[in-house]
């Protein structure tokens, strides 16, 4: 672990104390065993090493952090120095779990399950069953509240060096997209096309944000699989549009992008009306979402921005939510720029915050041509937005 992860951890549990204050909860608990075979997402912000035997990451609101975990663990948590006590047992976690519940008596205490946000909930079902076990006969099992506040505030407010980790993601996707464009040409497959990108991630000794198999998504022309396919056989062809789903993962930190191009038939100078004026409209419906964007707005009333200028100009709604928070994982955080539909549940309500990353990717299709899709990356400032992505503010052409 290097000493800019470990200071990057550090700052990590020292930012959760203070949203603990904030949320008027005291103690945050993450139990796991075997957390490199079954990770709990909260742990890579927190610890820098696995656990095999059963483990408790303690951080309360006031005082050391401590990590309780198995003896022969002992050493890669030294190793690793982000939790500010290391206690190791042998036989069994209880009685140094109970004796540190006593010693602090939190009356609050959140652990990692939530009904809408998949990030923080880790905690799997047996070890639930596992910690009321341990919990029986004290008056901790009835004081256990779920963490859903806490890690989705922690993974969306980014440090100064989580920005700058995801800048520089950004700045790769966008260098790549020039590449391939050069690659690109009447008769590659989608495949093609991804295995180029794959190559050059490759050759940089870098990983895909999110799985290989489909980052990138590669869509050319009408009837395409739609959003979160693999990459196929089919054929780029002239008078098509081609778009592309795609992203890197810069020490540990993630981009997420699409853009657009159109595959000019032999004499075109230019995309016919109907693709320049779905592109027109998309961009114009990403600027609406952008100014809607602020401190303490719903995202559910950022995406209405972007939803109904599409639905105004006779485009299809998109099918999905407008935009979703990327950092660790490309797909991030709690709160999303999503519509007020059920399998989103709480998460469209909640209020965004200052120093959150999202994305806007609206999309939309053109008979007969294809898709046509933008996404671009911002970060949520004091009385707005900033974009981190450089916008596609025009077609890109293959010729």
């Amino acid at each position: 672990m290097t000493e800019q992860a470990r200071e990057l951890a550090r700052e990590k549990i020292r930012q959760a104390k203070n949203v603990l204050k904030e949320k008027n909860v005291e103690l945050w608990l993450t139990f796991v065993r075997e957390s490199s075979a079954m990770r709990d997402p909260a742990l890579e912000m927190l610890a820098g090493f696995d656990s095999t035997w059963i483990s408790a990451f303690l951080v309360p609101a006031e005082g050391e952090s401590r990590a309780i975990i198995g003896s022969l663990e002992v050493p890669a948590a030294e190793d690793a120095d982000t939790f500010e006590r290391i206690v190791g047992y042998e036989k069994s976690i209880r009685a140094p779990f109970l004796d540190y519940l006593k010693e602090r008596d939190p009356k609050t205490i959140a652990i990692n399950y939530s009904l809408d946000a998949n990030l923080a909930d880790g905690l799997t079902h047996g070890m639930y069953l596992k910690l009321m076990e341990l919990l029986e006969g004290t008056p901790y099992a009835e004081r256990l509240v779920s963490s859903e506040e806490i890690v989705a505030t922690l993974r969306g407010r980014k440090s100064d060096e989580e920005l700058r980790r995801i800048k520089k993601a950004i700045e790769i996707t966008e260098g790549l997209f020039d590449e391939v464009e050069g690659f690109i040409e009447p008769g590659k497959t989608e495949r093609e096309i991804a295995a180029f990108l794959h190559k050059r991630v490759d050759d940089m000794g870098l990983e895909t944000a999110w799985g290989r198999s489909g980052c990138p998504a590669v869509f050319t022309g009408p009837d395409t699989a739609g959003a979160h396919a693999e990459p196929t056989d089919r054929r780029v062809e002239r008078g098509h549009i081609l778009n592309m789903d795609f992203g890197v993962k810069f020490e540990g930190y993630c981009s997420d992008m699409q853009r657009t191009w159109y595959v000019l038939e032999e004499g075109e100078t230019e995309a016919p009306p109907e693709v320049e004026r779905g592109f027109q409209t998309l961009l114009e419906s990403i600027e609406r979402a952008f100014a809607a964007v602020k401190p303490g707005a719903q995202g559910c009333e950022v995406d209405d921005a972007a939803r109904n200028f599409l639905i105004a100009n006779n485009y299809p709604e998109y099918p999905h939510g407008l935009g979703h928070q990327v950092g660790r994982v490309a797909h991030d955080g709690g709160a999303g720029l999503f519509p007020r539909w059920e399998r989103y549940g709480a998460l469209p309500f909640i209020p965004l915050e200052e120093r959150q990353v999202f994305t806007i990717e609206p999309r939309l299709p053109v008979e007969k041509r294809g898709t046509v899709t933008m996404e671009e990356m911002i970060v949520i400032t004091a009385d707005g937005a900033e974009y981190l992505s450089h916008p596609q503010k025009a077609l890109r052409y293959i010729r």
